[in-house]
Order: structure tokens, then sequence, then C-alpha cells
């Protein structure tokens, strides 16, 4: 029993379960703020889309098995660690992402084809990207757009729809200095594997600037939904607007007067619950307005 449950957990570890279950809300939020509901159709995008991203990170994850083991972050990751091989992995993945597809696939071709090029673009481009520079996160932010866009079409949704340009492109401004304040956290561990860092092109002072500068960037992108009638209930317009004037002066303090690591994990922690009650909000203002 006790070898059963390892296995479990070093399963839910190689496909990073809280990441894909993020990327799963994604979706959810892409399909509800298109269709305005929820039925049975999104069992179908969410099943599909948390298999895709398990089998994309249990990919990712044997490709990065080598620097992976230079780092005190992942060393304990399956493969690294030897708990998972490579191969198992690797099945692991193909398996994951072969039963992720058929369920999109019957939702529709767009679906199905963003799903495939989300892997080709992040296991592909972005893993390459990464070893050679920081700024990889660019290009690759936009494997967080495309799960949004999945949830979107699959409800029926078109791709030049406004409503949806302007909630990717928070989605990809967020994923910026999220991305960023994991390498300022464990800078040492990515220069020890060879991987690119913010400090090879920037000063100390120069790396701070740039990430306030990508904090305000996200947090005014949050403006687009009321200016452009996507949340138009006024006590939502304000819980928004007051969640990015917060994330602004949090960023100021936690750059500008704190050297504390313990503080940037804060900030960590600030970013992603700010990018998961604007997602909250959305959902909000299309079921909880809209019925």
């Amino acid at each position: 029993m006790n070898s059963i449950k390892n296995r479990g957990s070093q399963i839910l570890t190689l496909i990073r379960i809280g990441v894909s279950l993020a990327v799963t809300f994604s979706a959810a939020v892409g399909y509800i703020v298109s269709s305005g509901h929820i039925d049975s159709k999104i069992i179908y995008v969410l099943s599909g889309v948390f298999l895709l991203a398990g089998g994309a990170s249990a990919l990712n994850q044997f490709q990065e098995r080598e620097t992976d083991a230079l780092m005190k972050r992942t060393k304990n990751r399956p493969i690294p660690s030897g708990k998972i091989s490579p191969l198992t992995g690797v099945l692991i993945s193909e398996l994951f992402c072969f039963i992720g597809l058929i369920p999109l696939i019957l939702i529709g071709i767009i679906p199905a084809l963003l799903g495939i090029f989300n892997i080709l673009w992040y296991n592909g481009l972005y893993t390459y990207l990464k070893k050679k520079t920081a700024f990889a996160v660019v290009p690759g932010a936009i494997t967080g757009v495309v799960p949004l866009l999945i949830g979107w079409t699959a409800a029926g949704g078109y791709f030049l729809d406004p409503t949806i340009i302007f909630i990717s492109f928070f989605i990809f401004m967020w994923q910026i200095p999220h991305f960023w304040l994991l390498l300022m956290q464990h800078n040492r561990d990515y220069q020890n594997a060879g991987l690119g860092t913010l400090y090879k092109s920037f000063s100390n002072n120069q790396v701070k600037r740039v990430l306030f500068a990508w904090i305000i960037a996200t947090s005014l992108a949050t403006l687009f939904f009321p200016f452009f009638g996507i949340i138009t209930n006024s006590i939502l317009i304000t819980i928004i607007i007051v969640l990015s004037i917060l994330l602004i002066i949090t960023f100021y303090f936690v750059l500008f007067y704190n050297k504390d690591k313990i503080i940037f994990k804060f900030a960590f922690v600030c970013i992603n619950a700010f990018q998961i009650l604007v997602l909250l909000i959305l959902i909000a203002e299309n079921i909880t307005f809209k019925i």
C-alpha cells in the first residue's frame, strides 16, 4: 500500500499537480467568460487541459533532468532523484498527452490544435530558450495564454473578440513578473545550473526597476476590463482597482525597502493571489451578474 501511495505521490510531482490545476483553472475562466454559464461540456475542457498540462510537465522534467539535478529546488524531483526512470517519465508524458487530446478533439478541432501547439511551444521553443536567456519567459508566457483560449474557443468564442484579447493580454503580462520572481528567489541555483538569469544582463537595481515596471503594467492591464465593458459591475470594478493599487504598493516596498528573501517569497504569493482574484472577478461578472 505504501509503495502504491509513494508512486502516486511521485507521479503527482512529475505532472506538477499544482501548476496543472492552475492551468486548468485558466481554461475554466475562458470557457465561463465565453459561454456565460457552466454546463457538462466544461468537463471535457478541464479534463483535456489538465491531462495535457500534466503531460507537458512530465516531458519538461525529462528534458531538464540534468539541470534539475544541479539545483537544490529541483534535485528531489522524481527523475533526477531516481525515483522515476527517464523512460517511465516519457511514457507517463505520452499517456497523459494522448488521453488529454481525446476530449479536446471531441469538442472541436481548434481546441485540440491549440493543445498540440502549446505542447510544441512549451516543450520545444521555451524549454530550449530557457537555457539561453532569462527573457525566454516572454515567448514562454504564450503558453499561459493558450489554455484560456482553449476554454474560450471550446465554448464557441471568436479569436479576435476584444474580451479574450484583453484577458489574454493580462495573463501574458502577469506571467513575466511571476517567472522573474522565481529567478530572483533562486538566482544562485539557476547560475550553478548554467541557466539564464536576469543578473547576467542587469545589475540588482536594474532588475528591481524592470520587475517593478512589469508589475505596474500588469496592474494597468486590468483597467482594460472596465474600460471596454468586460467588467461592468461597480463593486467588482472597485475591487479590481483596489487590488491593482495594493499590488503596486506591495511591490514598491518589497523591491526598494526590503532585501529579505522571505519577503520575495511573500511577493511571489501576492502576484499569484492577484491573478487568481482577478480571474475570479471575471467569473463573478459573467456568472453572478449575467444570469
